[in-house]
């Protein structure tokens, strides 16, 4: 893997709120994995109705990345090659 990535230096470039994961959002994050190879996004506590890890997961798999770093609220995404 070329270059180790300091996410811990991230910003969050997404916040999702109470309405979940929306089409806009999903939008959004790919438009932004495409310019940059890793965001970081943090989840409010009103977008957890249910279980939080299957958020993450359907999250990553919608926007076609994969997960490299969770902690809390915040999760890293990386681009797919």
């Amino acid at each position: 893997m070329p270059g180790k990535i300091n996410h811990h230096a991230l910003q969050p470039a997404v916040r999702i709120g109470k309405a979940g994961l929306t089409e806009n959002v999903v939008k959004q994050i790919i438009t932004m994995i495409k310019k940059k190879r890793v965001i970081k996004v943090k989840f409010l506590p009103s977008a957890i109705k249910d279980n939080k890890k299957e958020l993450v997961k359907e999250l990553a798999e919608r926007t076609r990345t994969r997960i490299v770093h969770k902690v809390g609220f915040i999760v890293v995404l990386e681009r797919l090659r």
